[in-house]
Parts: structure tokens; C-alpha cells; sequence
């Protein structure tokens, strides 16, 4: 069991989990809930039950459908641009309807001081007010993605195992277009995405965020030594490299890229692009020339000890510049 750090003993964990449906997102909230000693676990679809005993079908149609089949009964379907609109309109009017409820389970969980996970796909960033809960709580939120075939294929795991998922393998394509845009509006609010692969690496991921510690490194490396400290910092040590920051001639700010490479497959294919992709290695190389090949980098790691290994790890290499110190 990990433990909250000293800093948290007040605020109660208030752990969001959102996907679109057959991502895995219950199993990785079980394990998380596991690994943290959590014991108030909620899917956001028992709160959608409640509400729906309480307003009728004949009001809100979309909430007695589901997510993604919710546009089906939306008013005025021909003045949307495009069926992906639709489907998104419809999901997010269904979500809308759930997430007051959900924002009162978290004000009576923080004010018993009790740590919840809550995971659902009603869980729409920008929808729901992570913001006034940072006072009263450690509160962190995440949406899971996958690529489309390990979506599909645990759509037909899921539906051979409860029986029932065979209505959602009919709407494939909307539940692929609601995962598409819970990512977008992810990206746009600031919320981590985690890209599901196996459970373990997933959780592994979270906990990282939940008790990473971070610092901003001004490394000094050529295009050709990039694989090494990614290496160095996201293979050997599980670290993140978050952001970089290119100290440019004639610019006051540095040029930021949030780069949020969470895996070693994740920065494997951006490698692999720059290997594959002569222009890429190109623009880069430049753009390592003119910053001198000193970037500012900002390495996550999952704790102190970590992080202060992965720094002397890249000194020992001479991958570290002091002339920023």
C-alpha cells in the first residue's frame, strides 16, 4: 500500500477516472484503489441510475439511453455539421444530467475526510469542476485511451465475458467517436491522458502522477544522443519527460513543447519518426543548433529518491548543463 506524502494528511484523495466504455477503465480503477488502499470505489453509471429514479424518461430522454447512443433521441438532428457532432452532443447533454451528482458525492467524501475513486465515462473534462475541489482535497483526474483495434478487441472480450456487451459492439463507431473527444477536450483542460496497455503499466502510470515529484533539468545533448536520455530517464528509471523548453536567440521566452512522454513505446515512435523521417531529424537538428543543444527539460519521477537518480544518472553521462544553474 502507498501512502499519501506528508503533505496530503489533510486532503482526502479524490481520484477521477473517465474513458469512453470498454477501455478497461474498471479494472484499472479496482487496482489503483488496491494499491492505494482506497475503499470507496464508484462507477459514475450507479449514479445514473439514481438520477434517472428521479427524473422521468418523458423529460430527459437522453439520460435513459446510453453515452453513445444518447444522440438518437436529440431534437433537431439535422442541424449538426456532422455525425461525430451529434454523437458528441448527445453524450454530452447524457453526461450532463449525471455530473451535479457527482460533484455532491465528492463534497460529502471530502467533508467525512474519506479518499474515493470515481470512474465513468460521465467523467467530461471541462464538464465537471475539478478546480473548486483543490482546497478540500488531492485531487487528480485521468482519462484512458486506447488505439482503435485494442478498443475493438476488448469491446468482443467484454462481450463474451458479461453477455451484454453486444449492443455496444453495434455502436462501435459512436463509442470510438466519444473516446476520440473525451482525449480532445482532455488535452484542451489539462488532464492526463494514459494510454492503457497492460494493467499494471497503467496503474504504474497514475501512481506516478499521484506521487511524482518533478524538476526542470537543462539538458546538453546532440540529436544523436537523444535516444540514451530518454532511455536514461523513461526506460531504466520510469520517469516522464513532461516538457521541454528551447532557450532560442532573440526571444525572450523559450519555446515550450509539452511533450508528456509517459512510456518507452510512447518515445520509441517518436524516435523511430526522427529515423524515418530525414526532415524531422533535420528541423530538429536546427533547432538543437540554435539553442546550443541546451534545452530546459522537465523529468517527472514517481518519488525523490527516483528523481534525484535519474539527474545523477545524466550527469555521470555529461548530459547535464550548469551554465543555467
Amino acid at each position: 500500500m502507498i501512502k499519501k506524502g506528508e503533505n496530503n494528511l489533510k486532503k482526502p484523495y479524490v481520484i477521477l477516472i473517465g474513458s469512453a466504455s470498454g477501455i478497461g477503465k474498471s479494472t484499472v480503477a479496482a487496482e489503483l484503489a488496491k494499491k492505494l488502499g482506497i475503499k470507496h470505489l464508484l462507477e459514475t453509471d450507479f449514479i445514473r441510475e439514481v438520477i434517472r429514479g428521479i427524473i422521468g424518461k418523458d423529460y430527459a430522454p437522453v439520460l435513459h439511453k446510453s453515452s453513445f447512443d444518447a444522440y438518437t433521441v436529440l431534437k433537431n438532428q439535422e442541424n449538426f455539421d456532422s455525425k461525430e457532432d451529434l454523437i458528441n452532443a448527445g453524450f454530452v447533454e447524457h453526461s450532463t444530467f449525471v455530473i451535479p451528482a457527482i460533484e455532491k458525492v465528492i463534497n460529502r467524501s471530502t467533508a467525512d475526510f474519506d479518499d474515493i475513486i470515481i470512474e465513468g465515462v460521465h467523467l467530461v473534462p471541462g464538464l465537471i469542476n475539478t478546480e473548486k475541489f483543490k482546497n478540500v482535497a488531492s485531487i487528480y483526474f485521468f482519462v484512458l485511451s486506447a488505439d482503435e483495434e485494442s478498443h475493438k478487441d476488448r469491446f468482443v472480450i467484454r462481450a463474451m465475458q458479461i453477455r451484454r456487451g453486444g449492443k455496444q459492439l453495434e455502436y462501435f463507431k459512436e463509442n470510438r467517436t466519444i473516446h476520440n473527444f473525451l482525449v480532445k477536450t482532455a488535452e484542451e483542460n489539462g488532464v492526463r491522458v494514459i494510454a492503457t496497455d497492460e494493467v499494471d503499466n497503467t496503474v504504474q502510470q497514475m501512481l506516478r502522477s499521484i506521487t511524482e515529484q518533478c524538476e526542470t533539468v537543462y539538458l546538453q545533448n546532440t540529436v544523436e544522443e537523444l535516444a540514451d536520455v530518454v532511455d536514461i530517464i523513461v526506460n531504466k528509471n520510469g520517469g516522464i519527460i513532461e516538457d521541454v523548453s528551447y532557450m532560442l536567440p532573440g526571444f525572450r521566452e523559450p519555446l515550450k513543447r509539452r511533450v508528456n512522454a509517459t512510456d518507452m513505446n510512447q518515445a520509441k515512435k517518436f524516435l523511430k519518426s526522427l529515423e524515418d523521417n530525414p526532415k524531422i531529424k533535420k528541423d530538429f537538428e536546427y533547432l538543437y543548433k540554435l539553442s546550443k543543444n541546451v534545452r530546459g527539460t522537465k523529468i517527472c519521477a514517481q518519488n525523490k529518491e527516483t528523481l534525484k537518480k535519474i539527474i545523477e544518472e545524466l550527469e555521470i553521462k555529461g548530459y547535464v548543463s550548469h551554465d543555467h544553474d
